[in-house]
């Protein structure tokens, strides 16, 4: 008989330990598929444990949801030490590869906004706004100007960008090469528009 040894942890390294497993299982099921009985059976303890550490299950996923926001925002950091159109494109391709990997979870930030949730709404947005300010705070750097319709454009490409990337990474009708070079020369192109 194999049995699962359960290994004492701290409360913080439990709390851990059941929002990375979260994450990871948010990145193959909806939201609404995360379920109690599943982390619970994963996790190697009892469903009623999960309460000590979140108040009910929407305190849980909003939890994950904001993990996973926190791990997006990680992995698309751009590195200051390339040159700005670099750095454009290299934190494009990070959030195209984070997409095609963790779609459901991706989709459940973004969409998390649709839902009746204002928290989860709130996280979404800030998640937004955090990748809109990366590039509006680099305009100067990409040879665009810095004003009131430029950032209006700009978070409106982001916007453009999200949705280009869920609908590609649900099928992808191109290469991934051609999706990142579309993501980065219309940013421009929606900048130049703003005056």
């Amino acid at each position: 008989m194999n049995a699962q040894r359960r290994v004492r942890l701290s409360p913080d390294q439990r709390r851990e330990q059941l929002l990375e497993l979260g994450v990871e299982l948010l990145a193959t099921r909806t939201l609404d598929e995360l379920s109690v009985e599943l982390l619970a059976e994963e996790a190697g303890i009892s469903r009623g444990l999960l309460f000590h550490y979140f108040k009910n299950k929407q305190e849980f996923h909003r939890e994950v949801v904001r993990r996973a926001a926190e791990d997006l925002l990680r992995v698309t950091d751009p590195d200051p030490n390339l040159p700005a159109e670099q750095q454009l494109a290299s934190s494009m391709a990070a959030y195209v590869d984070y997409v095609s990997e963790k779609y459901q979870s991706y989709v459940s930030l973004v969409r998390g906004a649709a839902s009746g949730d204002d928290q989860l709404r709130e996280i979404a947005d800030a998640t937004r706004s955090a990748l809109t300010d990366r590039i509006t705070s680099n305009l100067a750097n990409l040879g665009l100007h810095h004003t009131p319709a430029a950032l209006l454009a700009a978070r409106g490409w982001t916007a453009y960008a999200e949705e280009l990337v869920v609908s590609w990474a649900a099928a992808p009708p191109i290469p991934r090469d051609e999706l990142i070079r579309m993501l980065t020369e219309s940013l421009a192109a929606v900048i130049a528009t703003a005056r």
